[in-house]
């Protein structure tokens, strides 16, 4: 008796497109800024149709990405540990939604005022670019085709330095603090608004 088997050929160069991401501020993007150091994922809150939302992104292909600085950890006033606890909750949290995270970058440290060996620099503290070449380099993330989503002017400069599109939160187009000028390619007054935006222009939407 012959077996027959299936050949599978690769997929031609260039008809398959390269993994676009979305590049979300973890406070004041995904989770509500909060008035004072929070130091437990239970007193964070989504964003309103955060959930819902990303679900729909992550499943039409869009990668996750969480960035931030965290001057709170850098500063002492949120431990290590306790943090460590809050980002494997939120984590936990995503997945439980069926947002899978495919890389969270966080940034515990600053030259100036982080405390013991959180005082020092890192190419991966906004607005330095290491995050998103990294997401690049490791990922193989089409810079170009993917998506800041943030309310802070640190976050959107390192994505417009590396030719990653820019949507603003709660800003106009125009987001400026001290030197440090972004002229965003959109904006939105809130999250659910900003991702509503992007998946609605997505070119790879299935009508």
């Amino acid at each position: 008796m012959t077996s027959h088997r299936t050949l599978r050929l690769p997929p031609l160069p260039g008809t398959v497109p390269s993994p676009r991401a979305l590049f979300v501020g973890r406070w004041g993007g995904l989770l509500e800024r909060q008035q004072s150091p929070c130091k437990a994922f239970s007193e964070a809150r989504l964003a309103a149709k955060a959930g819902e939302l990303l679900f729909r992104a992550t499943q039409a292909g869009w990668r996750l990405y969480l960035v931030g600085n965290e001057p709170d950890v850098a500063r002492g006033r949120v431990s290590d540990a306790a943090w460590e606890s809050f980002q494997t909750e939120l984590h936990a949290h995503l997945a439980g939604l069926g947002i899978p995270i495919t890389r969270d970058y966080a940034c515990l440290d600053h030259p100036q005022t982080g405390k013991g060996k959180h005082k020092r620099e890192s190419v991966y503290r906004f607005p330095n670019t290491g995050a998103l070449y990294h997401a690049l380099q490791e990922d193989g993330t089409d810079l170009r085709s993917s998506w800041m989503i943030s309310d802070d002017v640190f976050e959107l400069a390192s994505a417009s330095r590396a030719g990653v599109r820019t949507l603003s939160l709660g800003h106009a187009y125009r987001v400026v603090e001290g030197p440090i000028e972004v002229e965003c390619e959109q904006n939105a007054t809130s999250f659910a608004e900003a991702l509503t935006s992007i998946l609605a222009g997505d070119p790879l939407r299935r009508a």
